[in-house]
């Protein structure tokens, strides 16, 4: 430790990843680790310093949160397959705080500001300074700073916002709660503000939770003024897992409903629970709000609790304080289909030993000898964790609970938890993570434990907080500079670090024997599979094999979809990287024109893609022309060819191309069915959907070498049904037959050129359509005409690499 403070503090180059990795490697070898941390860049800098407490959070669709100062940033995680860089992929959004101060509804504004004059200028010294020093009664601060900053933020599951992704939920410094959505990628929505309909709730309820609570008191007594503020101030939120309620129709037909909850922990120990419709869109989705009194005083942090058993599902809030004691409040769910809850509060850790609660994560997991579920919560207790195994069996419910001592000298700062494992960790202040490793017991549970030292991957750094994502391939850690010669560092410096915690063999088998099969949901370990072909440029046999089996032994087109993202991967490797700036342009290549340059046959179309061979790339890669960057391989390739001696790399690049549009076919065809399957079961008679049926019959035919007896069928039975019409698609402009030739675009007899939508593979003739996450495909927008069967194709994600569609 002492050799690595001296070296920060002198300078020294930079070392690079490599170096990095190796040192790590060494150390981890060193320690009798079986966890290698190896850095990986990029670092992202922050404007802003770090605020609130776990100002970590990563969200189920790849998407880092950072609470800050003046905003809370998200960076986004993308798996570009177009990108050859060896860096992590990062898009950069943030949600501003709001610029005016929050304050809460405790009664008529013209009461509230005579009561406010009245506390401050109160002869009694206890009423004066506790108005004036209480940051809840004045947010704007007058004599002291103003409040700015984020307190807490908290991701909602999947699926919950209009694009099928996670909603935000954060919480200023200054008790504003609000949910932000982010739908058209680039910037931030607040969809509702909860603190502001809670405070009008309360205040048409005369501040009374139910009616048979005794009239409140006057606003003019400081402890009501108080009171008022303390039930609306809210510590934590969080949301539960998605559940279905039954709606009743106009007609008395029931159909479900996706819903999503909301818990919202206030200082006086209440909880609000919201409910809301799904898609969430605003204040229009809310269904109910309901308020649970916890009794606990001093509360500090919250966790849902949600069990299976004998396919009943029970669920409850984990509420900890800031004097020590944990427990579940039951949560009575109306209208929730199947889910049950405790009859009364269950204590899970009763002492008030002044530890507070700072960190609380409930965990699902698989009992291998009582051979049934279980829930393992975890709390950050001051330096320690404690730990409660819950179980239902005939007895009832069993808890054992006890607590992890030694981890560190100095509170937890940061704790967070792989849920498919349950593996935990937690930080402390000085750079130092644990992971422990839960490993069952006949009765209960043990942790195995290790340490993992930031300072031998980022040298001496102070950590703020630390984040697990989805699949548990990274943790992302809020660093600033740590001590250096046993001197304070002058400026902080926040930074959002990212540091590997799998192989690339574990995260390759991951993805193999995957549960979820989509490959959008494992962005974190397809990156790192994308990191060590970009490295290596070859995909390791181990691999190959394994996925080609798969391939061949089940019928899932995800496996083809991992196949074709290898493949891109494999040719962006391949590819020479280019020499000069993309974005500067370049004089002296203008001059040039296409065809004299040696070695390359020019077309028309080449000279109208713009004579710069990196700008033409860069336009592919950026425009809506729906044509994907391996069109434009053999510019590259020529180009390389001409250096001399580059003969089999081009014959190499041209085998993967070969090799990329085989898989991508296949893809297509497998999608095609599935439309023709829908189109059979849903036209009763032969009308014309907005689905080119014919042209994708007959595209489907049209190739003698493809036969599948599936399709042959399918095809038959529609034809049959369809008889002799053909429903031809018309150009928008000139009202030519559009024929079906091509499964990207369509192109009249006049020379238009419509994108075809690859959900539906209608033409897109309207100015506006959506684009998948990566650039990979376009897609129309449901018209208010269309059929709920296209409505829901049209949800469909990304046919190719399984992202959403915006």
């Amino acid at each position: 430790g002492g050799g690595n403070m001296a070296a920060a503090g002198r300078e020294e180059p930079p070392l690079g990843l490599e170096v990095v990795a190796e040192e790590a490697a060494a150390a981890a070898a060193s320690a009798g680790f079986r966890l290698t941390a190896v850095r990986r860049e990029p670092a992202v800098r922050l404007q802003h310093g770090a605020s609130g407490l776990e100002p970590l959070a990563w969200s189920e669709d790849h998407r880092v949160s950072v609470s800050t100062a003046r905003s809370i940033a998200v960076l986004e995680q993308l798996s570009d397959v177009h990108s050859g860089g060896q860096d992590m992929v990062i898009h950069r959004t943030a949600v501003p705080a709001p610029g005016a101060a929050c304050t809460l509804k405790v009664g008529p504004k013209k009461e509230v500001a005579e009561c406010k004059e009245k506390f401050a200028s109160s002869v009694d010294p206890t009423v004066s300074q506790m108005f004036m020093l209480d940051r809840v009664f004045n947010p704007e601060g007058k004599s002291l700073t103003p409040m700015r900053g984020f307190k807490y933020s908290s991701w909602s599951p999947l699926g919950c916002d209009a694009n099928g992704r996670c909603l935000l939920a954060a919480l200023t410094m200054d008790n504003r709660l609000t949910i932000h959505a982010n739908l058209s990628r680039l910037q931030w929505v607040q969809l509702v503000d909860l603190t502001e309909l809670y405070g009008e709730r309360l205040f048409e309820a005369s501040y009374r939770l139910c009616k048979a609570d005794t009239p409140c008191g006057e606003l003019g007594d400081f402890p009501e003024f108080q009171r008022r503020h303390s039930m609306q101030a809210p510590v934590r939120m969080e949301w539960s897992g998605i559940c279905t309620t039954q709606q009743v129709k106009h007609n008395n037909e029931c159909r479900d409903v996706g819903s999503v909850l909301l818990a919202v922990l206030f200082e006086n120990g209440n909880i609000a629970v919201w409910q809301f419709q799904l898609p969430f869109l605003g204040k229009e989705s809310i269904t109910s709000c309901n308020t649970i009194e916890s009794g606990i005083s001093s509360p500090s942090v919250l966790s849902w609790w949600e069990y299976e058993h004998n396919n009943r599902k029970m669920s409850g809030l984990i509420v900890g304080s800031a004097y020590g004691p944990v427990k579940i409040i039951p949560v009575n769910l109306k209208a929730v289909k199947g889910y049950f809850t405790l009859r009364q509060p269950v204590v899970l850790w009763q002492e008030m030993d002044q530890l507070p609660v700072h960190s609380i994560k409930c965990i699902p997991l698989y009992h291998p000898y009582q051979k049934c579920s279980c829930s393992l919560v975890v709390a950050a207790r001051g330096p320690y964790v404690f730990w409660c195994l819950l179980l239902i069996s005939k007895a009832g419910l069993n808890v054992h609970n006890s607590h992890v001592t030694g981890l560190h000298s100095l509170p937890i700062v940061s704790m967070t938890a792989d849920k498919q494992n349950g593996t935990v960790y937690t930080c402390s202040s000085d750079g130092k993570v644990r992971q422990l490793i839960p490993i069952f017991t006949d009765v209960a549970l043990k942790f195995e434990h290790q340490l993992i030292k930031l300072s031998e991957v980022f040298g001496c750094v102070r950590t703020h907080g630390i984040a697990v994502s989805p699949c548990g391939a990274y943790l992302a850690v809020i660093t600033t500079e740590g001590m250096a010669n046993g001197l304070h560092p002058i400026n902080k410096n926040y930074q959002v670090q990212f540091v590997t915690l799998k192989t690339f063999e574990e995260a390759a088998a991951q993805l193999l024997e995957s549960s979820v099969q989509n490959l959008f949901r494992q962005v974190d370990l397809t990156d790192l599979v994308r990191w060590k072909i970009l490295k290596d440029k070859h995909i390791p046999q181990f691999l190959q094999e394994a996925l080609d089996k798969k391939i061949e032994s089940c019928g899932s087109t995800y496996f083809w979809r991992f196949k074709l993202f290898l493949l891109r991967i494999l040719y962006q490797s391949m590819q020479k990287a280019p020499s000069e700036v993309t974005w500067r342009p370049s004089h002296e290549d203008a001059k040039i024109l296409i065809s004299d340059s040696p070695g390359m046959g020019s077309t028309e179309d080449d000279q109208d893609e713009g004579t710069s061979k990196q700008a033409s790339k860069q336009s592919l890669g950026d425009t809506g022309k729906g044509v994907d960057i391996d069109d434009n391989a053999e510019d590259s390739l020529h180009q390389s060819s001409d250096t001399g001696g580059r003969e089999p790399m081009v014959e190499k690049l041209l085998e993967i191309q070969a090799q990329i549009e085989a898989v991508e076919m296949h893809l297509t065809r497998e999608h095609m069915k599935r439309v023709l399957g829908e189109v059979y079961l849903h036209t009763w008679i032969t009308e014309n959907t907005s689905i080119p049926t014919r042209g994708v019959c007959d595209f489907l035919m049209s190739n003698d070498g493809y036969d599948d007896r599936t399709a042959r069928v399918l095809i038959g039975h529609i034809l049959k049904k369809m008889n002799k019409q053909t429903f031809p698609e018309h150009c928008r402009l000139c009202k030519e037959i559009l024929p079906f030739t091509d499964r990207k675009q369509a192109v009249c007899s006049n020379g238009h050129i419509w994108l075809r939508c690859f959900l539906t593979y209608q033409s897109c003739q309207s100015f506006v359509y959506r684009r998948c996450l990566l650039h990979d495909s376009i897609a129309r927008h449901p018209t208010p005409e269309d059929p709920e069967w296209i409505k829901r194709l049209l949800q469909g994600p990304c046919t190719f690499c399984d992202s959403p569609v915006f």
